[in-house]
């Protein structure tokens, strides 16, 4: 047997030992600490703008959603495929597959209409005070939502009700003749250009418009204040402005680095279906695409305790709170 392909079911031998610790763990964390961080952040005393707290806390319920419809429902059964058999005989697979596919829209487009938003907020001073509201956040989600809800609906009739319980984009059968439709592979072409594909570049082409925008006006702001770089005192407006870039650049740059690589999957796997065999990637780079996908849905509550420091303090009461409780009822 050839060495590379020996070590590539090495490599795939051990992403799937690693899958059996890796996912029941992930979920484990990841259920609390997105159901605090949505508790923490809907008491809005983080010190962040209420739309802010609109975005960060619709962005936590989908991630809790993710969790729940695929890390939980989907590739849990998969790694111990042979405690969830009984699932074949369950046919939802469609509509399991419509709400996991509506919740990743959700979540990752949420990331963008943050984006967008903190980039008004920064670089469009007449727009920021119409657009950067707790209702304007509140209409924007809810679209979003309904949107990716009813684009979502075709994967009802990709998809039979049947498990495979195969770690592969399709988790379901599929229906006869859209594996090698074209029709359907338009379809689903369209669905991972819309996520994360377009995402990627919105939210790059944001950043950088933001960041311009920063440079540009923190020379502006120094000239004003007719002070050196090094003799500039304590500026609160900027330093407002460097927390909330730290807390956005943080976020997307994140979710670029952890979708990367399934995306990069997905579409490989989707085009040697297609006969363009040259574009085939090794079974493990799948796996490792799901495993950053997945860890993506419980990294957000990370970023919020390293850069808000209002935040830390209202979790620690939030995590404090029940032993309160119990140490008052004892006594």
């Amino acid at each position: 047997m050839d060495s590379f392909l020996i070590i590539k079911y090495l490599i795939l031998g051990t992403l799937y030992d690693f899958q059996k610790i890796y996912y029941p763990v992930l979920a484990a964390v990841a259920v609390p600490v997105n159901a605090m961080t949505i508790i923490v952040l809907s008491r809005g005393k983080c010190g962040l703008a209420k739309c802010v707290t609109r975005y960060l806390v619709a962005m936590a319920a989908a991630d809790l959603l993710v969790v729940i419809t695929d890390l939980i429902l989907r590739q849990i059964p998969i790694t111990y495929r042979s405690q969830f058999t009984f699932l074949y005989h369950v046919p939802v697979c469609n509509i399991h597959a419509v709400l996991l596919n509506a919740a990743t829209d959700c979540s990752v487009w949420f990331t963008v209409t943050f984006t967008f938003d903190r980039f008004v907020a920064i670089c469009c001073q007449k727009l920021k005070t119409k657009y950067c509201t707790e209702k304007t956040a509140a209409v924007v989600l809810g679209t979003v939502s309904v949107l990716f809800c009813l684009k979502n609906i075709f994967w009802y009739f990709f998809h039979t009700g049947a498990y495979i319980l195969s770690n592969s984009p399709w988790f379901c059968g599929v229906t006869s003749g859209a594996l090698f439709s074209q029709m359907w592979t338009g379809i689903e072409f369209l669905h991972y250009l819309l996520t994360p594909g377009v995402p990627f570049v919105l939210i790059l082409l944001l950043n950088a418009l933001t960041v311009r925008h920063i440079l540009v006006a923190s020379r502006a702001r120094r000239r004003l204040r007719g002070h050196s770089n090094r003799e500039s005192p304590s500026d609160p407006e900027m330093e407002n402005r460097r927390k909330s870039i730290i807390l956005l650049f943080v976020i997307s740059g994140n979710f670029i680095l952890l979708w990367a690589l399934f995306l990069v999957s997905v579409v490989s796997q989707r085009m040697f279906l297609m006969g363009y065999s040259s574009l085939y990637l090794p079974a493990f780079v799948k796996e490792m695409g799901f495993i950053l996908q997945l860890l993506s849905c419980c990294t957000n509550t990370c970023i919020y305790a390293m850069t808000q420091t209002k935040f830390r303090e209202q979790l620690k009461n939030v995590v404090k709170y029940p032993f309160i409780v119990i140490v008052r009822l004892i006594k």
